[in-house]
């Protein structure tokens, strides 16, 4: 019988032949990766108890991101205590407010297929993108790795999700995984790795991969997973990490392989999707969903302000302006994008239309930094998570949504559908959108 490609990259980590689901192994960790709000401030403690250093720094990549930049006293205290334990401990990757950790990973190439990653954040999964098997932990979990730079783990289920066709005008990778949000519910993939295939996946390039991968875990899945492909080797390669055809070959599950379950989702019909407060899983077309008017839209997360989520802003953005009353923030993912992103125009795009850009990180997103929302206010935002209170006051009110709705939903001021502005120059809608 065959075998998943978790089940390969387990067997692999575990120094075994295969395994078997169900079973108990003890894998050996290839990479670590640890922010500052999960990761010294929490796992330094307990490593001084045990009176043990990590294991291997040269493993470990370390990411401010969460407070960064400080906004008060704490946060400030918070980042020197990040730095003052990588300097300590030997650990030269540490990207100290250079972007958010998952993009960091990505963009300078730490990951390649076949890898196990253990991460100190839920969203560890985005690196399943590459074809590895990357999982988050809380901080007892990732105090035990550091120490021994093992983990053990039940090897999960294989969740198989088929994409068929081809997306339509404004449909996205964001607008897929709320879709299966709505459909399975969160949970629904409950520890089992959720692996994408199929021919639709196709119509996804590297970065939307990333979005797929990342919202696994609004799923419940333990890692989500995609082949390492052509795309993969040319994204990798442009990073100067070279992948042998044998390796692209390799880190795939055969034929036969079993899995517990399979999902088919038609892109060809889905519309873009917006999930209402307080859930992912609140998810509806947005021509069924009510045209709320928004106080605030936030391009921002891993999962919303890579480069090309503000490419997609920007091609709605061209030539119009945010609404009144309204505001758009922008909190480019990583250096990288806000370089290439003000090479390329796109900022300027951004800004022309009246977007108001925040240092790259977590911020918003997390609820640490520049750009909470107060009692009572409604927010169209490109993070992958809405829960009540998340983005700041209890009584706020957060919906989700791809960077093309959440762009259209600032020009009009409302919650709006990004397909008419696609098809229709800049100002021919504009008066219409905002009720003119």
């Amino acid at each position: 019988m065959g075998r998943t490609l978790a089940a390969k990259i387990l067997a692999r980590a575990a120094g075994r032949a295969a395994v078997e689901e169900g079973e108990l192994v003890t894998c050996r960790v290839d990479l670590v990766m640890l922010h500052d709000s999960g990761g010294p401030r929490r796992v330094a403690p307990i490593l001084e108890r045990l009176g043990v250093r990590p294991w291997d720094p040269t493993r470990i990549v370390l990411v401010s991101d969460h407070y960064a930049p400080a906004v008060d006293a704490e946060s400030a205290r918070i980042l020197d205590l990040t730095r003052r334990w990588g300097r300590e401990h030997g650990v030269a990757r540490h990207y100290d407010m250079v972007g958010i950790c998952h993009i960091v990973l990505a963009e300078h190439g730490h990951v390649r297929p076949g890898m196990f990653v253990v991460g100190g954040d839920s969203h560890t999964p985005t690196a399943g993108a590459f074809g590895a098997f990357a999982m988050g932990v809380g901080a007892s979990e990732m105090a035990a790795v550091l120490a021994t730079g093992e983990i053990w783990l039940e090897v999960p289920q294989t969740m198989r999700i088929l994409l068929e066709g081809v997306p339509g005008r404004a449909v996205v990778a964001k607008d897929v995984m709320l879709a299966l949000c709505r459909r399975l519910g969160l949970g629904g993939a409950d520890y089992r790795v959720v692996e994408y295939a199929g021919p639709g996946l196709a119509a996804f390039d590297a970065e939307e991969r990333l979005t797929l991968a990342n919202m696994a875990a609004e799923l419940g899945g333990i890692t989500g997973l995609i082949e390492p492909d052509a795309r993969t080797a040319a994204f990798l390669g442009g990073l100067g990490v070279e992948l042998a055809p044998e390796e692209l070959a390799r880190w795939r599950s055969d034929p036969d392989a079993p899995v517990a379950s399979e999902l088919r989702l038609d892109l060809t019909g889905l519309a873009p999707q917006v999930a209402a407060p307080h859930s992912p899983a609140d998810a509806a077309p947005v021509d069924e969903v009510e045209p709320a008017p928004i106080d605030q839209a936030y391009l921002g997360a891993c999962t919303g302000a890579k480069l090309a989520d503000l490419r997609m802003a920007a091609r709605v953005l061209r030539g119009r302006r945010v609404a009144a009353r309204t505001r758009l923030l922008v909190a480019p993912a990583s250096a990288r994008v806000w370089r290439e992103a003000a090479a390329d125009g796109t900022l300027a795009t951004l800004v022309e239309a009246g977007a108001i850009l925040l240092p790259s990180g977590c911020g918003a997103c997390a609820g640490y930094g520049a750009g909470l929302l107060a009692e009572g206010e409604t927010c169209i935002a490109s993070t992958a998570r809405n829960f009540k209170g998340r983005m700041g006051a209890a009584s706020a009110r957060v919906y989700l949504a791809s960077p093309y709705t959440v762009a259209a939903s600032a020009v009009a001021g409302r919650i709006c559908d990004p397909r008419p502005l696609l098809a229709e120059p800049a100002g021919s809608a504009d008066e219409e959108l905002r009720g003119g």
